[in-house]
């Protein structure tokens, strides 16, 4: 891989990172450090990617908690490992009941769109197949942090702020007592360097890491959602947490500029992006700040979206292969369409048949990508009362469209936004990355990726480079970093451009390469508080 260290041509906080031993890359300082602490106890690179996410749920509640989802790609042993702990809807949960409920969509917050949550199983699964030291022992700066207090960072602040207003119309709802409880203690959100603590959250964390996870699906906390749901109109039982299983998969990729790009398969949008590169593999990209370098890129994903947000599903639903919407010559027929003027995107024929991001890597060759996240702040709003479980709102993006694959039904996982991505050369692993943030996941991969693979960026500039969002029809949300003459650019070719000053909504990424000399380049995402620990 060609880049040069020393060239950042974007403004820029931080600089590349280069260790020998071990790495943690997180959006917030005291979870990497927490999977540091793992590293230099002794503990692989799984056990550092687990320390630091169950930090996370502590340190930046606004994203992920106890009742996320997650999904996991772990490279040992020379070979690349899926995990997708996305849950179902529950048992009790069907169309009938949303369209009853007064909805013609699928609501963003309360108990309908709560799912299954994955998390805590991914876990337990991870650290039962890969781990090394005690499962206790993960938790141990979590419950620190839980117990004793931690200062809010800056953009965390901020989430939590929004989230304040977000949440302020049910405040009387009493299946949101919770949520106010635990994280709106005073009446408000904590102002930076403000020191937190959440000892119901500490309580269900030292309950998770005696009982190794098992608590949350077949115990008392079990039986506490269960009960607490009844209480509140929710259809959330201790049987569907009783069923859940982590689940393992085949990762899937596609070959870029000779390296190979990894994904979770559906029912994640990681495909999203893989189709969006097969696209790009057709176009030369010779320079990056260019209109028609630009234009490409949002047309490609355009196309790519199209096709994932109509096609992808829970597998045991989809009608449409996989195989062919990653098909060279389905690639072919969607890159025909980009002309010099801005597409109205509408989904393809392929033959049928809010987040948090984390990466680790230990001195021993092991690397993990790894993602959790309740969607939206705060998930659903859904607190379990005294223990600090904060529910997903995952089912939020379920269809009601019977005709769609994506339709809700109960037992069914929903199209979901979460991927962790891997490059690999030559069957080598080169290292894991990825951008969360809703539906900007997708569009970051192919930026950050376009970046490295085609622009030689190291992976700081790779991240630090102005990035831009697809929203809908012709409509894009651009930074305001990028140049003017890009702007306008994009413009005359018939993009609706709106510029953003705030940088939060376009995705906060992690990256770590390993060099052929086993050296660990590491680099983290200047739109949040993120930091590189290493040794």
């Amino acid at each position: 891989m060609e880049f040069d260290a020393s060239v950042y041509p974007y403004a820029s906080r931080r600089r590349t990172i280069f260790a020998r031993k071990g790495m943690v890359c997180t959006g917030q300082p005291l979870a990497a450090q927490a999977g540091l602490r793992m590293l230099l106890q002794g503990g692989n690179a799984v056990d550092a990617a687990l320390a630091a996410a169950i930090c996370l749920t502590v340190v930046e509640p606004t994203s992920n908690g106890l009742g996320s989802d997650a999904f996991a790609l772990v490279w040992t042993g020379g070979k690349l490992y899926g995990l997708n702990d996305s849950g179902p809807a529950p048992g009790l949960l069907n169309r009938e009941k949303v369209l009853d409920a007064g909805y013609r969509e699928m609501p963003q917050r309360g108990w309908l769109p709560v799912t299954v949550p994955g998390a805590v199983a991914a876990w337990a699964e991870l650290h039962r197949r890969f781990g090394r030291l005690s499962f206790a022992k993960l938790f141990e700066p979590a419950l620190e942090y839980a117990r004793e207090g931690f200062p809010v960072s800056p953009t965390i602040r901020k989430l939590w702020k929004a989230a304040e207003g977000t949440f302020a119309p049910y405040r009387e709802d009493p299946a949101f007592a919770g949520l106010f409880a635990t994280f709106f203690p005073k009446g408000r959100a904590p102002e930076v360097g403000e020191t937190v603590t959440l000892p119901d959250h500490a309580r269900t964390l030292e309950t998770l890491a005696q009982t190794e996870g098992e608590e949350f699906y077949r115990g008392e906390l079990a039986d506490r959602m269960d009960r607490f749901s009844r209480e509140t109109g929710g259809c959330l039982r201790k049987e569907d947490l009783a069923a859940y299983q982590a689940e393992w998969v085949e990762p899937l990729h596609v070959d870029y500029r000779g390296y190979d790009v990894w994904e979770i398969p559906p029912n994640g949008h990681g495909i999203t992006a893989l189709m969006a590169l097969n696209i790009m593999q057709g176009f030369q990209l010779e320079q990056r700040e260019t209109v028609d370098s630009w234009h490409k890129q949002i047309e490609a994903m355009k196309l790519a979206f199209s096709d994932a947000q109509h096609y992808v599903a829970d597998p045991r639903f989809m009608h449409t292969r996989v195989e062919d919407l990653l098909s060279p010559a389905y690639a072919d027929q969607r890159r025909s369409l980009i002309g010099e003027q801005a597409l109205l995107p509408h989904w393809g024929k392929p033959f049928s048949g809010g987040t948090v991001y984390l990466c680790a890597a230990d001195g021993e060759g092991n690397m993990v990508s790894f993602i959790q996240s309740n969607f939206r702040g705060f998930g659903s709003g859904i607190v379990i009362p005294g223990t600090g479980i904060a529910l997903n709102d995952r089912g939020n993006n379920f269809s009601l469209d019977p005709a769609m694959d994506n339709c809700l039904a109960p037992g069914k996982k929903p199209y979901h936004t979460i991927i962790p991505g891997f490059l690999t050369k030559d069957g080598q692993a080169v290292g894991p990355f990825g951008v969360m943030g809703g539906f900007m996941q997708p569009q970051g991969h192919l930026q950050v990726l376009l970046n490295t693979l085609d622009f030689h960026m190291n992976p700081q500039a790779a991240l630090d480079a102005p990035r831009w969002q697809w929203i809908e029809g012709k409509k894009v949300e651009i930074e305001a970093q990028a140049g003017p003459e890009i702007i306008e650019g994009l413009r005359q070719r018939g993009h609706e451009i709106v510029v953003k000053e705030d940088r939060t909504s376009f995705g906060r990424g992690q990256i770590i390469w390993r060099r052929p000399d086993g050296t660990l380049v590491g680099a983290t995402e200047p739109r949040t508080d993120g930091t590189v620990a290493a040794y």
